[in-house]
């Protein structure tokens, strides 16, 4: 039988130790990830947190899907348009997407990572 996986409180759950940011645009900066599900295609879930600072982003080869659950960041992207989040906001960064983070407050997030793979992959129970 499958069972839901349930994480009561996104915002004090472990997110994992943290480790310096590789991107990071100042020293210091540290984020930390915890996977919390992953299908056969490559399909993940979880819950990341970083501290404050800016950092470069890039999507190769897949598309994330973002809920900001704490702390607030300015995102630009490579055009220079920028937008907000915080608390309750939501967004999609498609494969290809590049752009800079710059984390007023320590941020957390939960994210979905789905990579191309995942998409060219036949469903479950075709033939």
């Amino acid at each position: 039988m499958t069972q839901a996986i349930v994480i009561t409180d996104v915002v004090t759950t472990d997110a994992g130790e943290h480790r310096d940011k590789a991107t990071a645009e100042q020293p210091g900066q540290t984020e930390s990830s915890r996977t919390v599900w992953e299908s056969a295609e490559g399909i993940r879930s979880g819950v990341w947190e970083v501290t404050p600072g800016s950092f470069s982003s890039t999507r190769p080869e897949y598309h994330e899907m973002c809920q900001i659950v704490s702390g607030r960041a300015t995102i630009e992207e490579a055009d220079g348009t920028a937008f907000e989040v915080g608390p309750g906001s939501l967004f999609i960064t498609p494969e290809g997407w590049t752009g800079r983070w710059t984390v007023h407050e320590t941020l957390r997030k939960v994210w979905v990572v789905i990579p191309f793979a995942a998409l060219a992959a036949p469903v479950r129970g075709e033939a």
